[in-house]
């Protein structure tokens, strides 16, 4: 490789961007261990016998109000910051940068597809990697035609959701058939399977499940028209880093003071009524329930972001940010631990916790993990420069030997 453009060093980067990172990890832990639980694909008999039924209640509840979608929009905007700086470091140091994004997003892929096949087929990564492909056709438009093209991007699964309603599409069609052969392979079905996985002893198993689970996420991705929403947020990140707001917060204090606002306003009713909508099976149709999680998820998310930069300012200490700083510094290894601690608690051949524990419970092991993810990240960039994974990411990524220790 001969590009010599160089990767942000530590003393480089911004706390703020870091801060949001974990605060975006700890939400998608609360958010993923409800399926590592295995507690989700419950049947709602079964969910209602365990003792903990009525707490989980109001749990599921406060689940799709401040947490489903909220979190990973966050970490979808910061995605698209981090393309900008990117491409801001290489206009600098005179390089094309878009040669290093693609193989940036090439071995992200193949982590991704690891991290599928061998830990757990609720990965993200693949996604964010093909979207990323489709990024830098964007990078020369204006600033304009890039909020246009953001809000197309999130409004198309709601045009997909009312073609779906009006002409029964089923864009999933080839995943679901994929999905539907190798459960009867594994002698996997809908009802059995979340039982089966949480008491299967062996790692071929959850190899197994993997392989049938994985034509799932794609199927989920298709029916939740995923990719045109994490484009959306894309974009609008590209956008918020064009203008360098995370990197001068104490000037745009009073645009984060707006945002705080409108986001509140706006988001916080219709998060309410997606969370009614989300727990009373949709009642007002599929295309409504998506135009209100498009409505609801987006500006809270703002909210969330804006209520953080204040607080940033407002903070001179800011010991509170630093703890947060570390483990989203090492964003990618903690997310891909978190599926290896949800496997060690909930499956078969760990601790056996899923399909018997109440979300409550579920809960509070998420935020156990994530303290603990605290723990050693902090200690681990004590003494070392990057995380273990984003270390090997950077290296492959710019072809050249990267010093890990201090």
């Amino acid at each position: 490789m001969t590009d010599s453009i160089i990767p942000v060093t530590p003393k480089q980067r911004h706390i703020i961007l870091d801060t949001l990172r974990g605060f975006a990890l700890f939400g998608i832990c609360l958010a993923n261990f409800s399926e590592f639980s295995l507690y989700s694909f419950l049947d709602t008999d079964t969910q209602q016998a365990m003792p903990t039924a009525a707490v989980d209640t109001v749990v599921k509840y406060l689940q799709y109000i401040f947490v489903d979608g909220k979190f990973y929009t966050i970490f979808s905007l910061l995605f698209g910051i981090g393309f900008s700086i990117i491409l801001s470091n290489s206009k600098q140091n005179g390089r094309n940068g878009i040669k290093v994004f693609y193989r940036r997003m090439s071995i992200l892929f193949i982590i991704g597809l690891f991290h599928l096949l061998f830990l757990w087929a609720g990965d993200i990564l693949i996604l964010y990697a093909f979207v990323g492909f489709f990024l830098p056709s964007f990078r020369n438009i204006s600033d304009k035609k890039l909020i246009a093209w953001a809000v197309i991007m999130l409004l198309i699964p709601v045009a997909i959701d009312a073609g779906v309603e009006i002409f029964r599409w089923n864009l999933a069609a080839p995943a679901i058939s994929a999905t539907q052969y190798f459960h009867g392979r594994f002698g996997i079905n809908d009802t059995n399977f979340p039982v089966w996985l949480a008491e299967s002893q062996t790692y071929p198993d959850v190899l197994k499940f993997n392989l049938a689970g994985s034509f799932i996420r794609m199927q989920e991705f298709m029916e939740g028209n995923r990719a045109f929403k994490v484009l959306g947020l894309f974009l609008l990140g590209l956008y918020i880093g064009r203008k360098g707001i995370y990197a001068h917060l104490q000037e745009n204090t009073s645009l984060l003071k707006k945002t705080i606002r409108y986001g509140f306003i706006i988001g916080f009713p219709a998060t309410l009524l997606y969370a009614w909508s989300a727990i009373n099976g949709r009642p007002f149709g599929l295309a409504a329930h998506s135009a209100i999680y498009a409505v609801s998820v987006v500006p809270f998310s703002f909210f969330y972001i804006s209520a953080i930069c204040l607080w940033y300012i407002k903070n001179k200490e800011r010991k509170v940010f630093r703890v947060f700083a570390a483990p989203g510094r090492m964003a990618l290894t903690n997310y891909l631990m978190q599926s290896l601690f949800g496997m060690i608690i909930f499956y078969g051949i760990g601790f056996q916790l899923g399909a018997r524990t109440g979300l409550v419970y579920v809960e509070l092991i998420a935020a156990t993990v994530f303290a603990i993810q605290i723990g050693y990240s902090y200690l681990w960039l004590h003494f070392n420069r990057f995380g273990p994974f984003e270390w090997g990411w950077r290296m492959l990524t710019y072809g050249k030997w990267l010093r890990l220790v201090k």
